[in-house]
Formats: structure tokens, C-alpha cells, sequence
């Protein structure tokens, strides 16, 4: 069986075909994880969403996906917003950071992506830099070069060399979050990806949805979450048996 892996839903007002607000997950994001062998289930948290039980709810998948979205409210970091930060519904935050919460204490296999790295290192205690000043780097909906460091968990996974990223972010890390550790940035310096030490998860600030079909980095992104939950999936049901 394939491994399921929780793709985090994001709430929306209307959605063609539907009479009323949705939870949604994007079509890339589905296409990347099956592609790579898992079963994508968007994981429901709209406002009769109990928090208290998102533990026991997410310790039933064997691998999550933080996707990205809109603005973290600056609040949840102890900041007053940037005259460009738009935030999200508060529900949003609230289930974002739960999840982020959850996967560290249940140690699921989790790749983070764009607002997921954020909300990763805001419940870290890290902070965000809220506008990025444009410069020779394109954050935002444009694509540029990042390299992995080595020696890192991602380079394991994507290599060492510079590779090209499909990027949509107008934030980024500013103070980093306790036990996470930069481990590739931009060719301006922003941060690109962090991994936490001691728990499973890798966090990316680029969309590797965008492009896991032609990259053979992104694409092995989604391999090595699928491949890291079948690998939770194996153990949990050795220790079941046992």
C-alpha cells in the first residue's frame, strides 16, 4: 500500500462547481506525492476542526506536507505586520501551527514548503523577515539558483551542485528558529531550506511542486518524503507486531 502522507489543507471562500467554502490542496501537490508513490489526503481543518485531537489524527498518516499559502499573521512571532504582509484566516494559523507542533512531537516524516518552512520556524521561535527588498535575486514568481550544503541532509538528497528553483515568496527566515539549521540559500544570501536536528522534517522555501516532473531534485524532494513514511510505516507495524 502506498504510504499516506497529509497534505495539509488550505481553506478557501468559493470553489468553482461548489455552492459553499472548501478545504483545498493543490493539484501539483497531489500529483508530486502520488508520482513519488504515496496517497495524498488533504487533512481537514476548517473551524469545527477539533485542535486538541490533531496529534492523534496526524499519528494515523505515516508522512505530512506543510504547502505554502498566504502570510503568517506576524503576531504568532511578536511582530506588528509590514505594510505588505497579508495574513491568513486566524484558523489557518491556528491549524499550521498545530501541525507544525504536532509532527515534532510525534517525529512524522514531514517536507515543508514555502509558508510551511515559516510556520516551521516561527513555532521553533524564529521570526520572519516580513518584506523582502528587491534585489539580483527573484523571490518572488521567478526562478533562481540554490545550493545545498554539504554534508546536509538535503544534499543527500538532491546533490551539491546548484540547481534552479521555481520560487513565490515575498518572506523569508530572519532569526532562525531553535534546533533548525540552514542548510542551502540563495545566491543573495536568503535562506532556502532548513532541516531540524533532531526531528524528521526538511523544510524548503522554494515549490518543488512546481517543477518535480523536469527536476530530478525536486522530484526526488517528494521520493524521500514517501520513502521516509514508508520507511515510519514498516516500523510502526514491526513494533504493532512485535
Amino acid at each position: 500500500m502506498r504510504p499516506l502522507i497529509a497534505v495539509v489543507g488550505r481553506r478557501a471562500a468559493s470553489v468553482s462547481g461548489l455552492r459553499f467554502a472548501a478545504t483545498v490542496a493543490a493539484e501539483a501537490l497531489g500529483d508530486a506525492v502520488f508520482a513519488a508513490g504515496g496517497e495524498p489526503l488533504i487533512l481537514h481543518g476548517g473551524p469545527r476542526a477539533e485542535l486538541p485531537e490533531l496529534p492523534g489524527r496526524l499519528a494515523r498518516f505515516d508522512g505530512v506536507l506543510m504547502p505554502g499559502g498566504s502570510d503568517l499573521d506576524p503576531a504568532r512571532y511578536g511582530q506588528q505586520p509590514h505594510p505588505e504582509t497579508r495574513p491568513d484566516h486566524p484558523e489557518q494559523d491556528d491549524l499550521d501551527l498545530a501541525v507544525a507542533r504536532a509532527v515534532l512531537d510525534l517525529g512524522l516524516p514531514t517536507l515543508a514548503v514555502c509558508r510551511g518552512l515559516q510556520v516551521l520556524n516561527t513555532v521553533c521561535g524564529g521570526t520572519l523577515n516580513q518584506h523582502l527588498a528587491q534585489g539580483p535575486v527573484e523571490h518572488l514568481d521567478g526562478h533562481h539558483t540554490v545550493t545545498a550544503e554539504a554534508g546536509s541532509r538535503l544534499a543527500a538528497v538532491v546533490g551539491s551542485e546548484p540547481f534552479e528553483v521555481s520560487s513565490y515568496h515575498h518572506q523569508a527566515v530572519d532569526r532562525l528558529g531553535d534546533d533548525l539549521r540552514v542548510v542551502a540559500r540563495a545566491t543573495d544570501g536568503c535562506v532556502e531550506a532548513v532541516e531540524h536536528t533532531t526531528a524528521d522534517v526538511l523544510a524548503v522555501q522554494w515549490h518543488p511542486e512546481d517543477l518535480f516532473d523536469t527536476s530530478k531534485q525536486d522530484g526526488a524532494l517528494f521520493r524521500d518524503l514517501v520513502e521516509r513514511a514508508a520507511n515510519r510505516r514498516a516500523a510502526t507495524r514491526k513494533e504493532r507486531a512485535a
